[in-house]
């Protein structure tokens, strides 16, 4: 299916109330009654179980707190918590300014540094190259929401690249980096920021 964002015509940052307002009008446009005796019908037919699969699926994804979707990498800016603060770091992260991302979580207390903190945390971390900080963050963030797919996939990806290419992340000061290790590296902040709805290596 294709990107249900794009069907209904909507940004994944945009709230429930914009998406069911961008349905609703889609559905008035192609409801079937208005193409009865058209040559349109059959068209008219089509689009519309586009649009209910669409609007399906986006509700679907946000009340399982789901960071992908079928064809792509965006999450929605409301947070699997309904944070509007973590709403707001995830927003940050999307448009790449991780600066402002890091000093967001940062300005958190630390007694309210829950799940989702070290989740955000470890994409931060993850977009400045700081690999072994990343899963750090993750494992965390899975330890204390150990049933949340959006950390474990994040956990297990960073894991796998890991895995695949090299056996691991070295931390920084221990006698340089290959060619190799710049590649997995690439690859693996490449799946992560496809998480945070970016994209870092066009291509892939």
């Amino acid at each position: 299916m294709n990107d249900p964002y794009k069907v209904l015509g909507v940004s994944p940052d945009a709230s429930d109330d914009e998406i069911k307002k961008a349905y609703r009008a889609l559905a008035r446009k192609y409801h079937p009654d208005k193409y009865r005796d058209s040559d349109l019908a059959d068209l008219a037919s089509e689009k519309m179980k586009e649009v209910n699969a669409a609007y399906e699926e986006i509700k679907q994804m946000r009340e399982n707190g789901s960071s992908s979707h079928s064809s792509g990498g965006s999450y929605s800016s409301s947070g699997s918590s309904g944070s509007p603060r973590y709403a707001e770091i995830r927003r940050q992260i999307n448009r790449g300014n991780i600066g402002q991302a890091h000093t967001l979580l940062n300005n958190i207390p630390v007694n309210d540094r829950n799940a989702e903190w070290n989740f955000l945390m470890g994409n931060v971390a993850l977009r400045q190259g700081a690999y072994v900080d990343a899963q750090h963050y993750f494992d965390i963030a899975c330890s204390m929401d150990p049933y949340n797919r959006e950390y474990s996939a994040a956990q297990q990806q960073l894991r796998n690249r890991a895995n695949g290419y090299g056996g691991g992340y070295q931390t920084t000061g221990g006698g340089g980096c290959s060619g190799c290790d710049v590649c997995s590296g690439l690859l693996c902040a490449d799946c992560c920021c496809e998480c945070c709805g970016g994209d870092l290596i066009r291509c892939c």
